[in-house]
């Protein structure tokens, strides 16, 4: 006999004793009957019975287990939530610097020039920050009014408009294709 034949009777020993032992440790199948110790009589009633015992453990544990996936799935989303709104916080925190040095810088200002350009400035950082997570204006004004968009405030008669938003009152936006804030308009009539 050659090595190699040697090596594969021996795994398969090991593997018939790995199963015998796996069988051992678990007791026997539902649905199959246990051995049974001479003179212990084991009535289809009494097997019934641990069966249902047997199930009703198994639901009960699985019961459990989906409760428990159920919470902890609960909890990651509202940690994701809090950890994406920190991020955007994190992201305007500069904007907020910027604001506040030129609130202190236009103290001691008299040209209003330049007051306006820092604030243009300001403006338009802030919104590079909002575009950049997926945030878009409506474009209202002249369009066909569209109430998936739009929300009507009030109508003026302006037959060359009719049914077109001639006024934007309050910009909409939307955040990732989905509506975050109706635009407020008035359109013709």
């Amino acid at each position: 006999m050659s090595n190699e034949e040697t090596n594969n009777k021996n795994q398969q020993a090991e593997q018939e004793n790995a199963e015998q032992l796996i069988t051992d440790t678990n007791g026997p199948e539902m649905g199959e009957q246990e051995p049974q110790a001479a003179g212990e009589p084991v009535d289809e009633l009494t097997r019934a019975q641990r069966d249902a015992a047997d199930w009703k453990d198994k639901y009960m544990r699985l019961y459990a287990e989906f409760d428990n996936f159920r919470k902890r799935s609960m909890k990651e989303k509202s940690e994701i939530l809090a950890t994406a709104s920190g991020e955007l916080m994190k992201e305007l925190l500069p904007v907020v610097d910027d604001f506040d040095r030129a609130v202190q810088a236009n103290a001691s200002l008299t040209d209003i020039e330049v007051v306006r350009e820092g604030f243009v400035l300001i403006h338009q950082k802030l919104y590079k920050k909002l575009e950049s997570r997926g945030l878009k204006p409506i474009d209202a004004k002249g369009k066909p009014f569209d109430t998936d968009f739009h929300e009507a405030i009030t109508q003026i008669p302006m037959p060359e408009m009719s049914g077109k938003v001639v006024d934007e009152v309050e910009k909409g936006y939307t955040l990732h294709e989905k509506v975050l804030r109706y635009s407020k308009v008035v359109i013709g009539q």
